[in-house]
């Protein structure tokens, strides 16, 4: 057998084909849900990212409720490098605690990246899901002064979370033309109702939902069943959700190389 010899260019040798390392695994964190559509949506999610990026290893763990739970998949793991990318839409208590400790209890060498929102990405599929919900394509002048958004989240006691649903709505706001209003399923203000009267007040009688939630469960259901218009599904395995996780996850990478540098 012949062996691989490095080839010279210039002054540098570059290592033979096939020897390059196998990039940082993707861990998608999941939240979890009894509700059993959510384990379903999240393993779709996770086969749209395998697609847009053949040969990188994905993995999935949750934080409570369904299996695998991110401690037993980052053991599974062993010490090898993976970046941790949660899949939830703005900070707050997982993403700045719960997560990194569980990264931190771990053997794996693990990086965690930003949550998915605010981003342009995670706005288009906002508008998609709106438009499969039944949203104009196009509106007249008329139907854009009666018309506006509640953007439906979960919410958090951080005031960073807000922050980021806020950013959200301004971007899926310069979208539509129309405007986005946040309002919480729990934990912050304003609700859904109160957002609803607020838009009515204001003379926005035709309101849309738009559900900010990664996948269905007790409150997207709920959401959804207080809009007077049409409500959109869940975000789930849209395509620009899986391009969002592939972005952050790379994002990861070129930050620590830069910090390495």
């Amino acid at each position: 057998m012949t062996a691989s010899i490095p080839l010279r260019t210039g002054s540098r040798l570059l290592a033979p084909p096939g020897r390059r390392p196998a990039p940082p695994a993707l861990v998608l964190v999941a939240h979890g849900s009894r509700d059993p559509r959510a384990l379903t949506t999240v393993r779709a999610l996770m086969d749209q990212v395998r697609a847009l990026r053949p040969g990188l290893s994905v993995h999935l763990g949750h934080i409570e409720l369904n299996e695998p739970l991110l401690p037993g998949t980052l053991a599974a793991l062993g010490d090898a490098p993976a970046v941790l990318v949660p899949l939830l839409l703005s900070r707050g208590y997982h993403v700045k605690r719960d997560i990194p400790k569980m990264a931190a209890a771990a053997p794996v060498r693990a990086r965690v990246a930003a949550p998915l929102g605010p981003h342009p990405l995670l706005a288009e599929a906002l508008h998609a899901r709106l438009l499969q919900a039944g949203w104009p394509a196009a509106m007249d002048g008329t139907a854009r002064r009666e018309a506006a958004v509640v953007l439906a989240a979960a919410g958090s006691r951080d005031p960073d979370s807000a922050t980021d649903t806020r950013h959200t709505a301004r971007l899926l706001a310069a979208r539509l033309g129309v405007p986005v209003l946040p309002a919480y399923a729990s934990a912050a203000t304003p609700t859904v109702p109160a957002a609803l009267r607020r838009l009515a007040a204001r003379g926005r009688h035709r309101v849309a939902v738009a559900s900010s939630f990664m996948a269905p469960g007790r409150f997207a259901t709920r959401c959804a069943a207080e809009a007077p218009w049409i409500a959109s599904a869940p975000l789930g395995a849209h395509e620009a959700m899986a391009r969002l996780v592939l972005h952050r996850y790379d994002r990861s990478l070129t930050e620590r190389s830069t910090a390495a540098a």
